[in-house]
């Protein structure tokens, strides 16, 4: 069985946004860690953000970041 990312998915995520409170408008990746752990223990909302609070979550906790910040450096969002 082989298991294929989906690349779509992943830029969405890059270049995701905080849609709301004290973080509003910084892509995921730039939140604070506490700040998304404090999510983690009040639970993360429902539906895409939050799913994509807890895969930023372990992509912090696994010291992924670097990844990130490559993917949005190699593949600016488009302007629609």
């Amino acid at each position: 069985m082989e298991i294929r990312p989906d690349s779509k998915q992943l830029l969405e995520l890059v270049h995701y946004r905080m849609p709301f409170g004290k973080f509003k408008g910084r892509y995921l990746v730039d939140l604070p860690l506490p700040y998304l752990v404090w999510f983690r223990q009040k639970g993360f909302p429902k539906g895409k953000l939050g799913d994509y609070l807890n895969t930023m979550l372990t992509i912090k906790d696994n010291n992924l970041e670097p990844i990130i910040r490559k993917l949005q450096k190699d593949f600016p969002r488009q302007s629609t």
